[in-house]
């Protein structure tokens, strides 16, 4: 559930600062005559993950279990995939964002503003899309059970308040922080997802090596055990992987968490010294306080 709740909160938070942003620049540019518009497409941005959503759980059911074993790990790798981009994305556009929406509201507004709803649709609904993908993922892999839906459906109910009191400017929050630290939770939590998808992919025939296990620990961490379930739950832990299960789990987490330290290291800020003659108050001077101070 904990896994869940952070995935629905990050998504939700996401979805929430979008539409925050939306709504102030058109109250900004006086056009409150499109914001039922507005509302509008996020309206439908919310209601097609939905759909997808119960797509994806009630589907496949009819389908035959090698069938299903393709589907379901076919979507949790696509999962894994939409999730690892929006961490990336979300890492180098997040100073740009707000510009880029105000540049997508400009040519939106013009005429009749009609265009709002297509805007508010693709902000907005790509993070439903990836939520329901990656929460859809995550029940699979944990027998379709009901708690990860309810954690996730408590996040986004977070997510909603905390936009909401940002919005009002009744608390504030470090989103550099929040957004660095539950990225990196997220590879954890995709690194299990994607050996799920594996692991059902070799159920269904299409790759080797079903029933070879690299290690079997169940007698220590019994999957039906408290601590067994809480593992499985936040982070898929599986006790007994087979070799590719282990394999892809550990080249996934080493390669996207090496390129994920390396962007964040890349874009922290850097101070710039001024030249050792130009005087304090100098524009060079100023420039490179500000760069500091930044």
């Amino acid at each position: 559930m904990l896994a869940n709740y952070l995935i629905g909160l990050r998504e939700g938070l996401e979805a929430a600062l979008v539409v925050g942003i939306l709504v102030a620049y058109i109250v900004k540019v006086k056009r409150q005559d499109v914001l039922r518009k507005l509302w509008f497409g996020i309206g439908v941005a919310v209601v097609v993950p939905l759909g997808l959503g119960a797509l994806l759980t009630w589907g496949p059911y009819g389908l035959s279990f090698e069938a299903q074993e393709l589907v379901g790990g076919g979507l949790s790798i696509v999962a894994v995939g939409f999730v690892t981009w929006m961490i990336f994305w979300m890492g180098r556009t997040a100073r740009s964002m707000k510009s880029t929406l105000h540049n997508r509201l400009d040519a939106a507004l013009l005429g009749a503003g009609w265009g709002v709803v297509i805007v508010a649709m693709l902000s907005v609904g790509r993070e439903g899309i990836e939520t329901a993908l990656f929460v859809w993922a995550t029940v699979a892999s944990v027998g379709g059970s009901w708690e990860p839906a309810v954690g996730a459906l408590l996040g986004i109910l977070t997510a909603v308040v905390l936009g909401y009191l940002l919005y009002r400017g009744f608390v504030k929050i470090n989103l550099g922080t929040f957004f660095t630290w539950t990225g990196g939770f997220l590879i954890l939590v995709a690194g299990g997802v994607f050996a799920y998808g594996i692991g059902d992919l070799q159920e269904a025939g299409l790759l080797p090596g079903a029933g070879i296990h690299a290690y079997d620990i169940s007698g220590m961490i019994p999957a039906s055990s408290w601590y067994g379930t809480v593992l499985q739950g936040i982070v898929n832990f599986n006790p007994s992987p087979t070799w590719l299960q282990m394999g892809g789990w550990v080249a996934y987490i080493a390669v996207v968490t090496c390129f994920y330290v390396r962007q964040h290291i890349a874009g922290s800020p850097r101070p710039v010294r001024a030249p050792a003659s130009a005087p304090a108050d100098t524009p060079v001077a100023e420039s490179a306080a500000q760069t500091v101070a930044s």
